[in-house]
């Protein structure tokens, strides 16, 4: 395993990558409604990138076709933009890469379609509490099973629901994935030591159901494997002597005017 530690700079060239990341999930935000197909999301996502002089980092990514990833309900990860049309009730999980400077940033949140049911808007809160959980654990010092203990903790015992275990976070840098992968399971104390200067992309994948996954005919798309909603959040995060940096806070958006950026 080798892990390529970043300088201050280089973190803030990722930071600059996360902030036309953070701008065109708030873009998405404000376009997700029913009626909407997924390949209409895609095309806003791809232009808007290129008009910041960035890249899509999944466009032609091992041949995915997307500029994003769109997964509705039950499907987990990897969904290819494509005809689906939105409707009232459901849930999409969009996940976004951005080249900036051959720098990468990395980032996915789960939406509500309007209303949704309250098992799902359960879902969608503990999935995306365990990831800030996640991130207080992000810090010199500790290790990689303190990430996953956290996120698996609070989202199979004190919730519940199934964390997957076959799908990782990954650290990320110049290329989107790179070493250690980040489970969303583990054991506190365990794994890889935490060192300044390493960026890391969490992303819990939580199942209502059991945790096992299946992938679909199409190769990329990935479901529960019980048919039950599934929900993913993710961020870019550099471990720093100041403590842990979210590179790409979309969260700071949430619910305020700037999703209308």
């Amino acid at each position: 395993m080798a892990i390529i530690k970043k300088s201050p700079e280089q973190i803030e060239q990722m930071a600059a990558a996360g902030e036309v990341l953070v701008k065109t999930m708030n873009l998405l935000a404000g376009k997700i409604r029913p009626g909407v197909t997924t390949r209409e999301l895609d095309q806003a996502a791809e232009k808007f990138i290129r008009s910041q002089g960035c890249e899509p980092a999944f466009k032609g990514y091992r041949g995915f076709p997307g500029s994003i990833c769109a997964s509705p309900n039950s499907m987990v990860v990897h969904g290819i933009p494509g005809a689906y049309k939105l409707e009232r009730g459901d849930i999409l999980s969009i996940d976004i890469g951005v080249v900036k400077d051959g720098w990468v940033a990395d980032a996915a949140r789960t939406f509500p379609v309007g209303p949704i049911s309250p098992i799902a808007q359960k879902l969608l809160d503990v999935t995306e509490e365990s990831l800030h959980l996640a991130v207080a654990q992000c810090v010199p010092g500790n290790h990689l099973g303190d990430i996953g203990h956290a996120v698996q903790h609070y989202v199979e015992s004190e919730n519940g629901f199934s964390v997957i275990r076959t799908l990782v976070g990954h650290g990320v840098g110049r290329d989107m994935h790179e070493d250690p992968q980040v489970p969303n399971y583990g054991k506190a104390g365990s794994g890889v030591l935490l060192e300044e200067g390493m960026v890391l992309a969490v992303e819990p994948m939580v199942n209502v159901g059991k945790h096992q996954v299946r992938m679909a005919d199409d190769n990329w798309s990935i479901f529960s494997a019980d048919g039950t909603l599934a929900a993913h959040f993710e961020f870019t995060i550099a471990v720093t002597a100041a403590g842990p940096r979210v590179l790409t806070p979309w969260h700071e958006a949430k619910g305020g005017s700037a999703a209308a950026a």
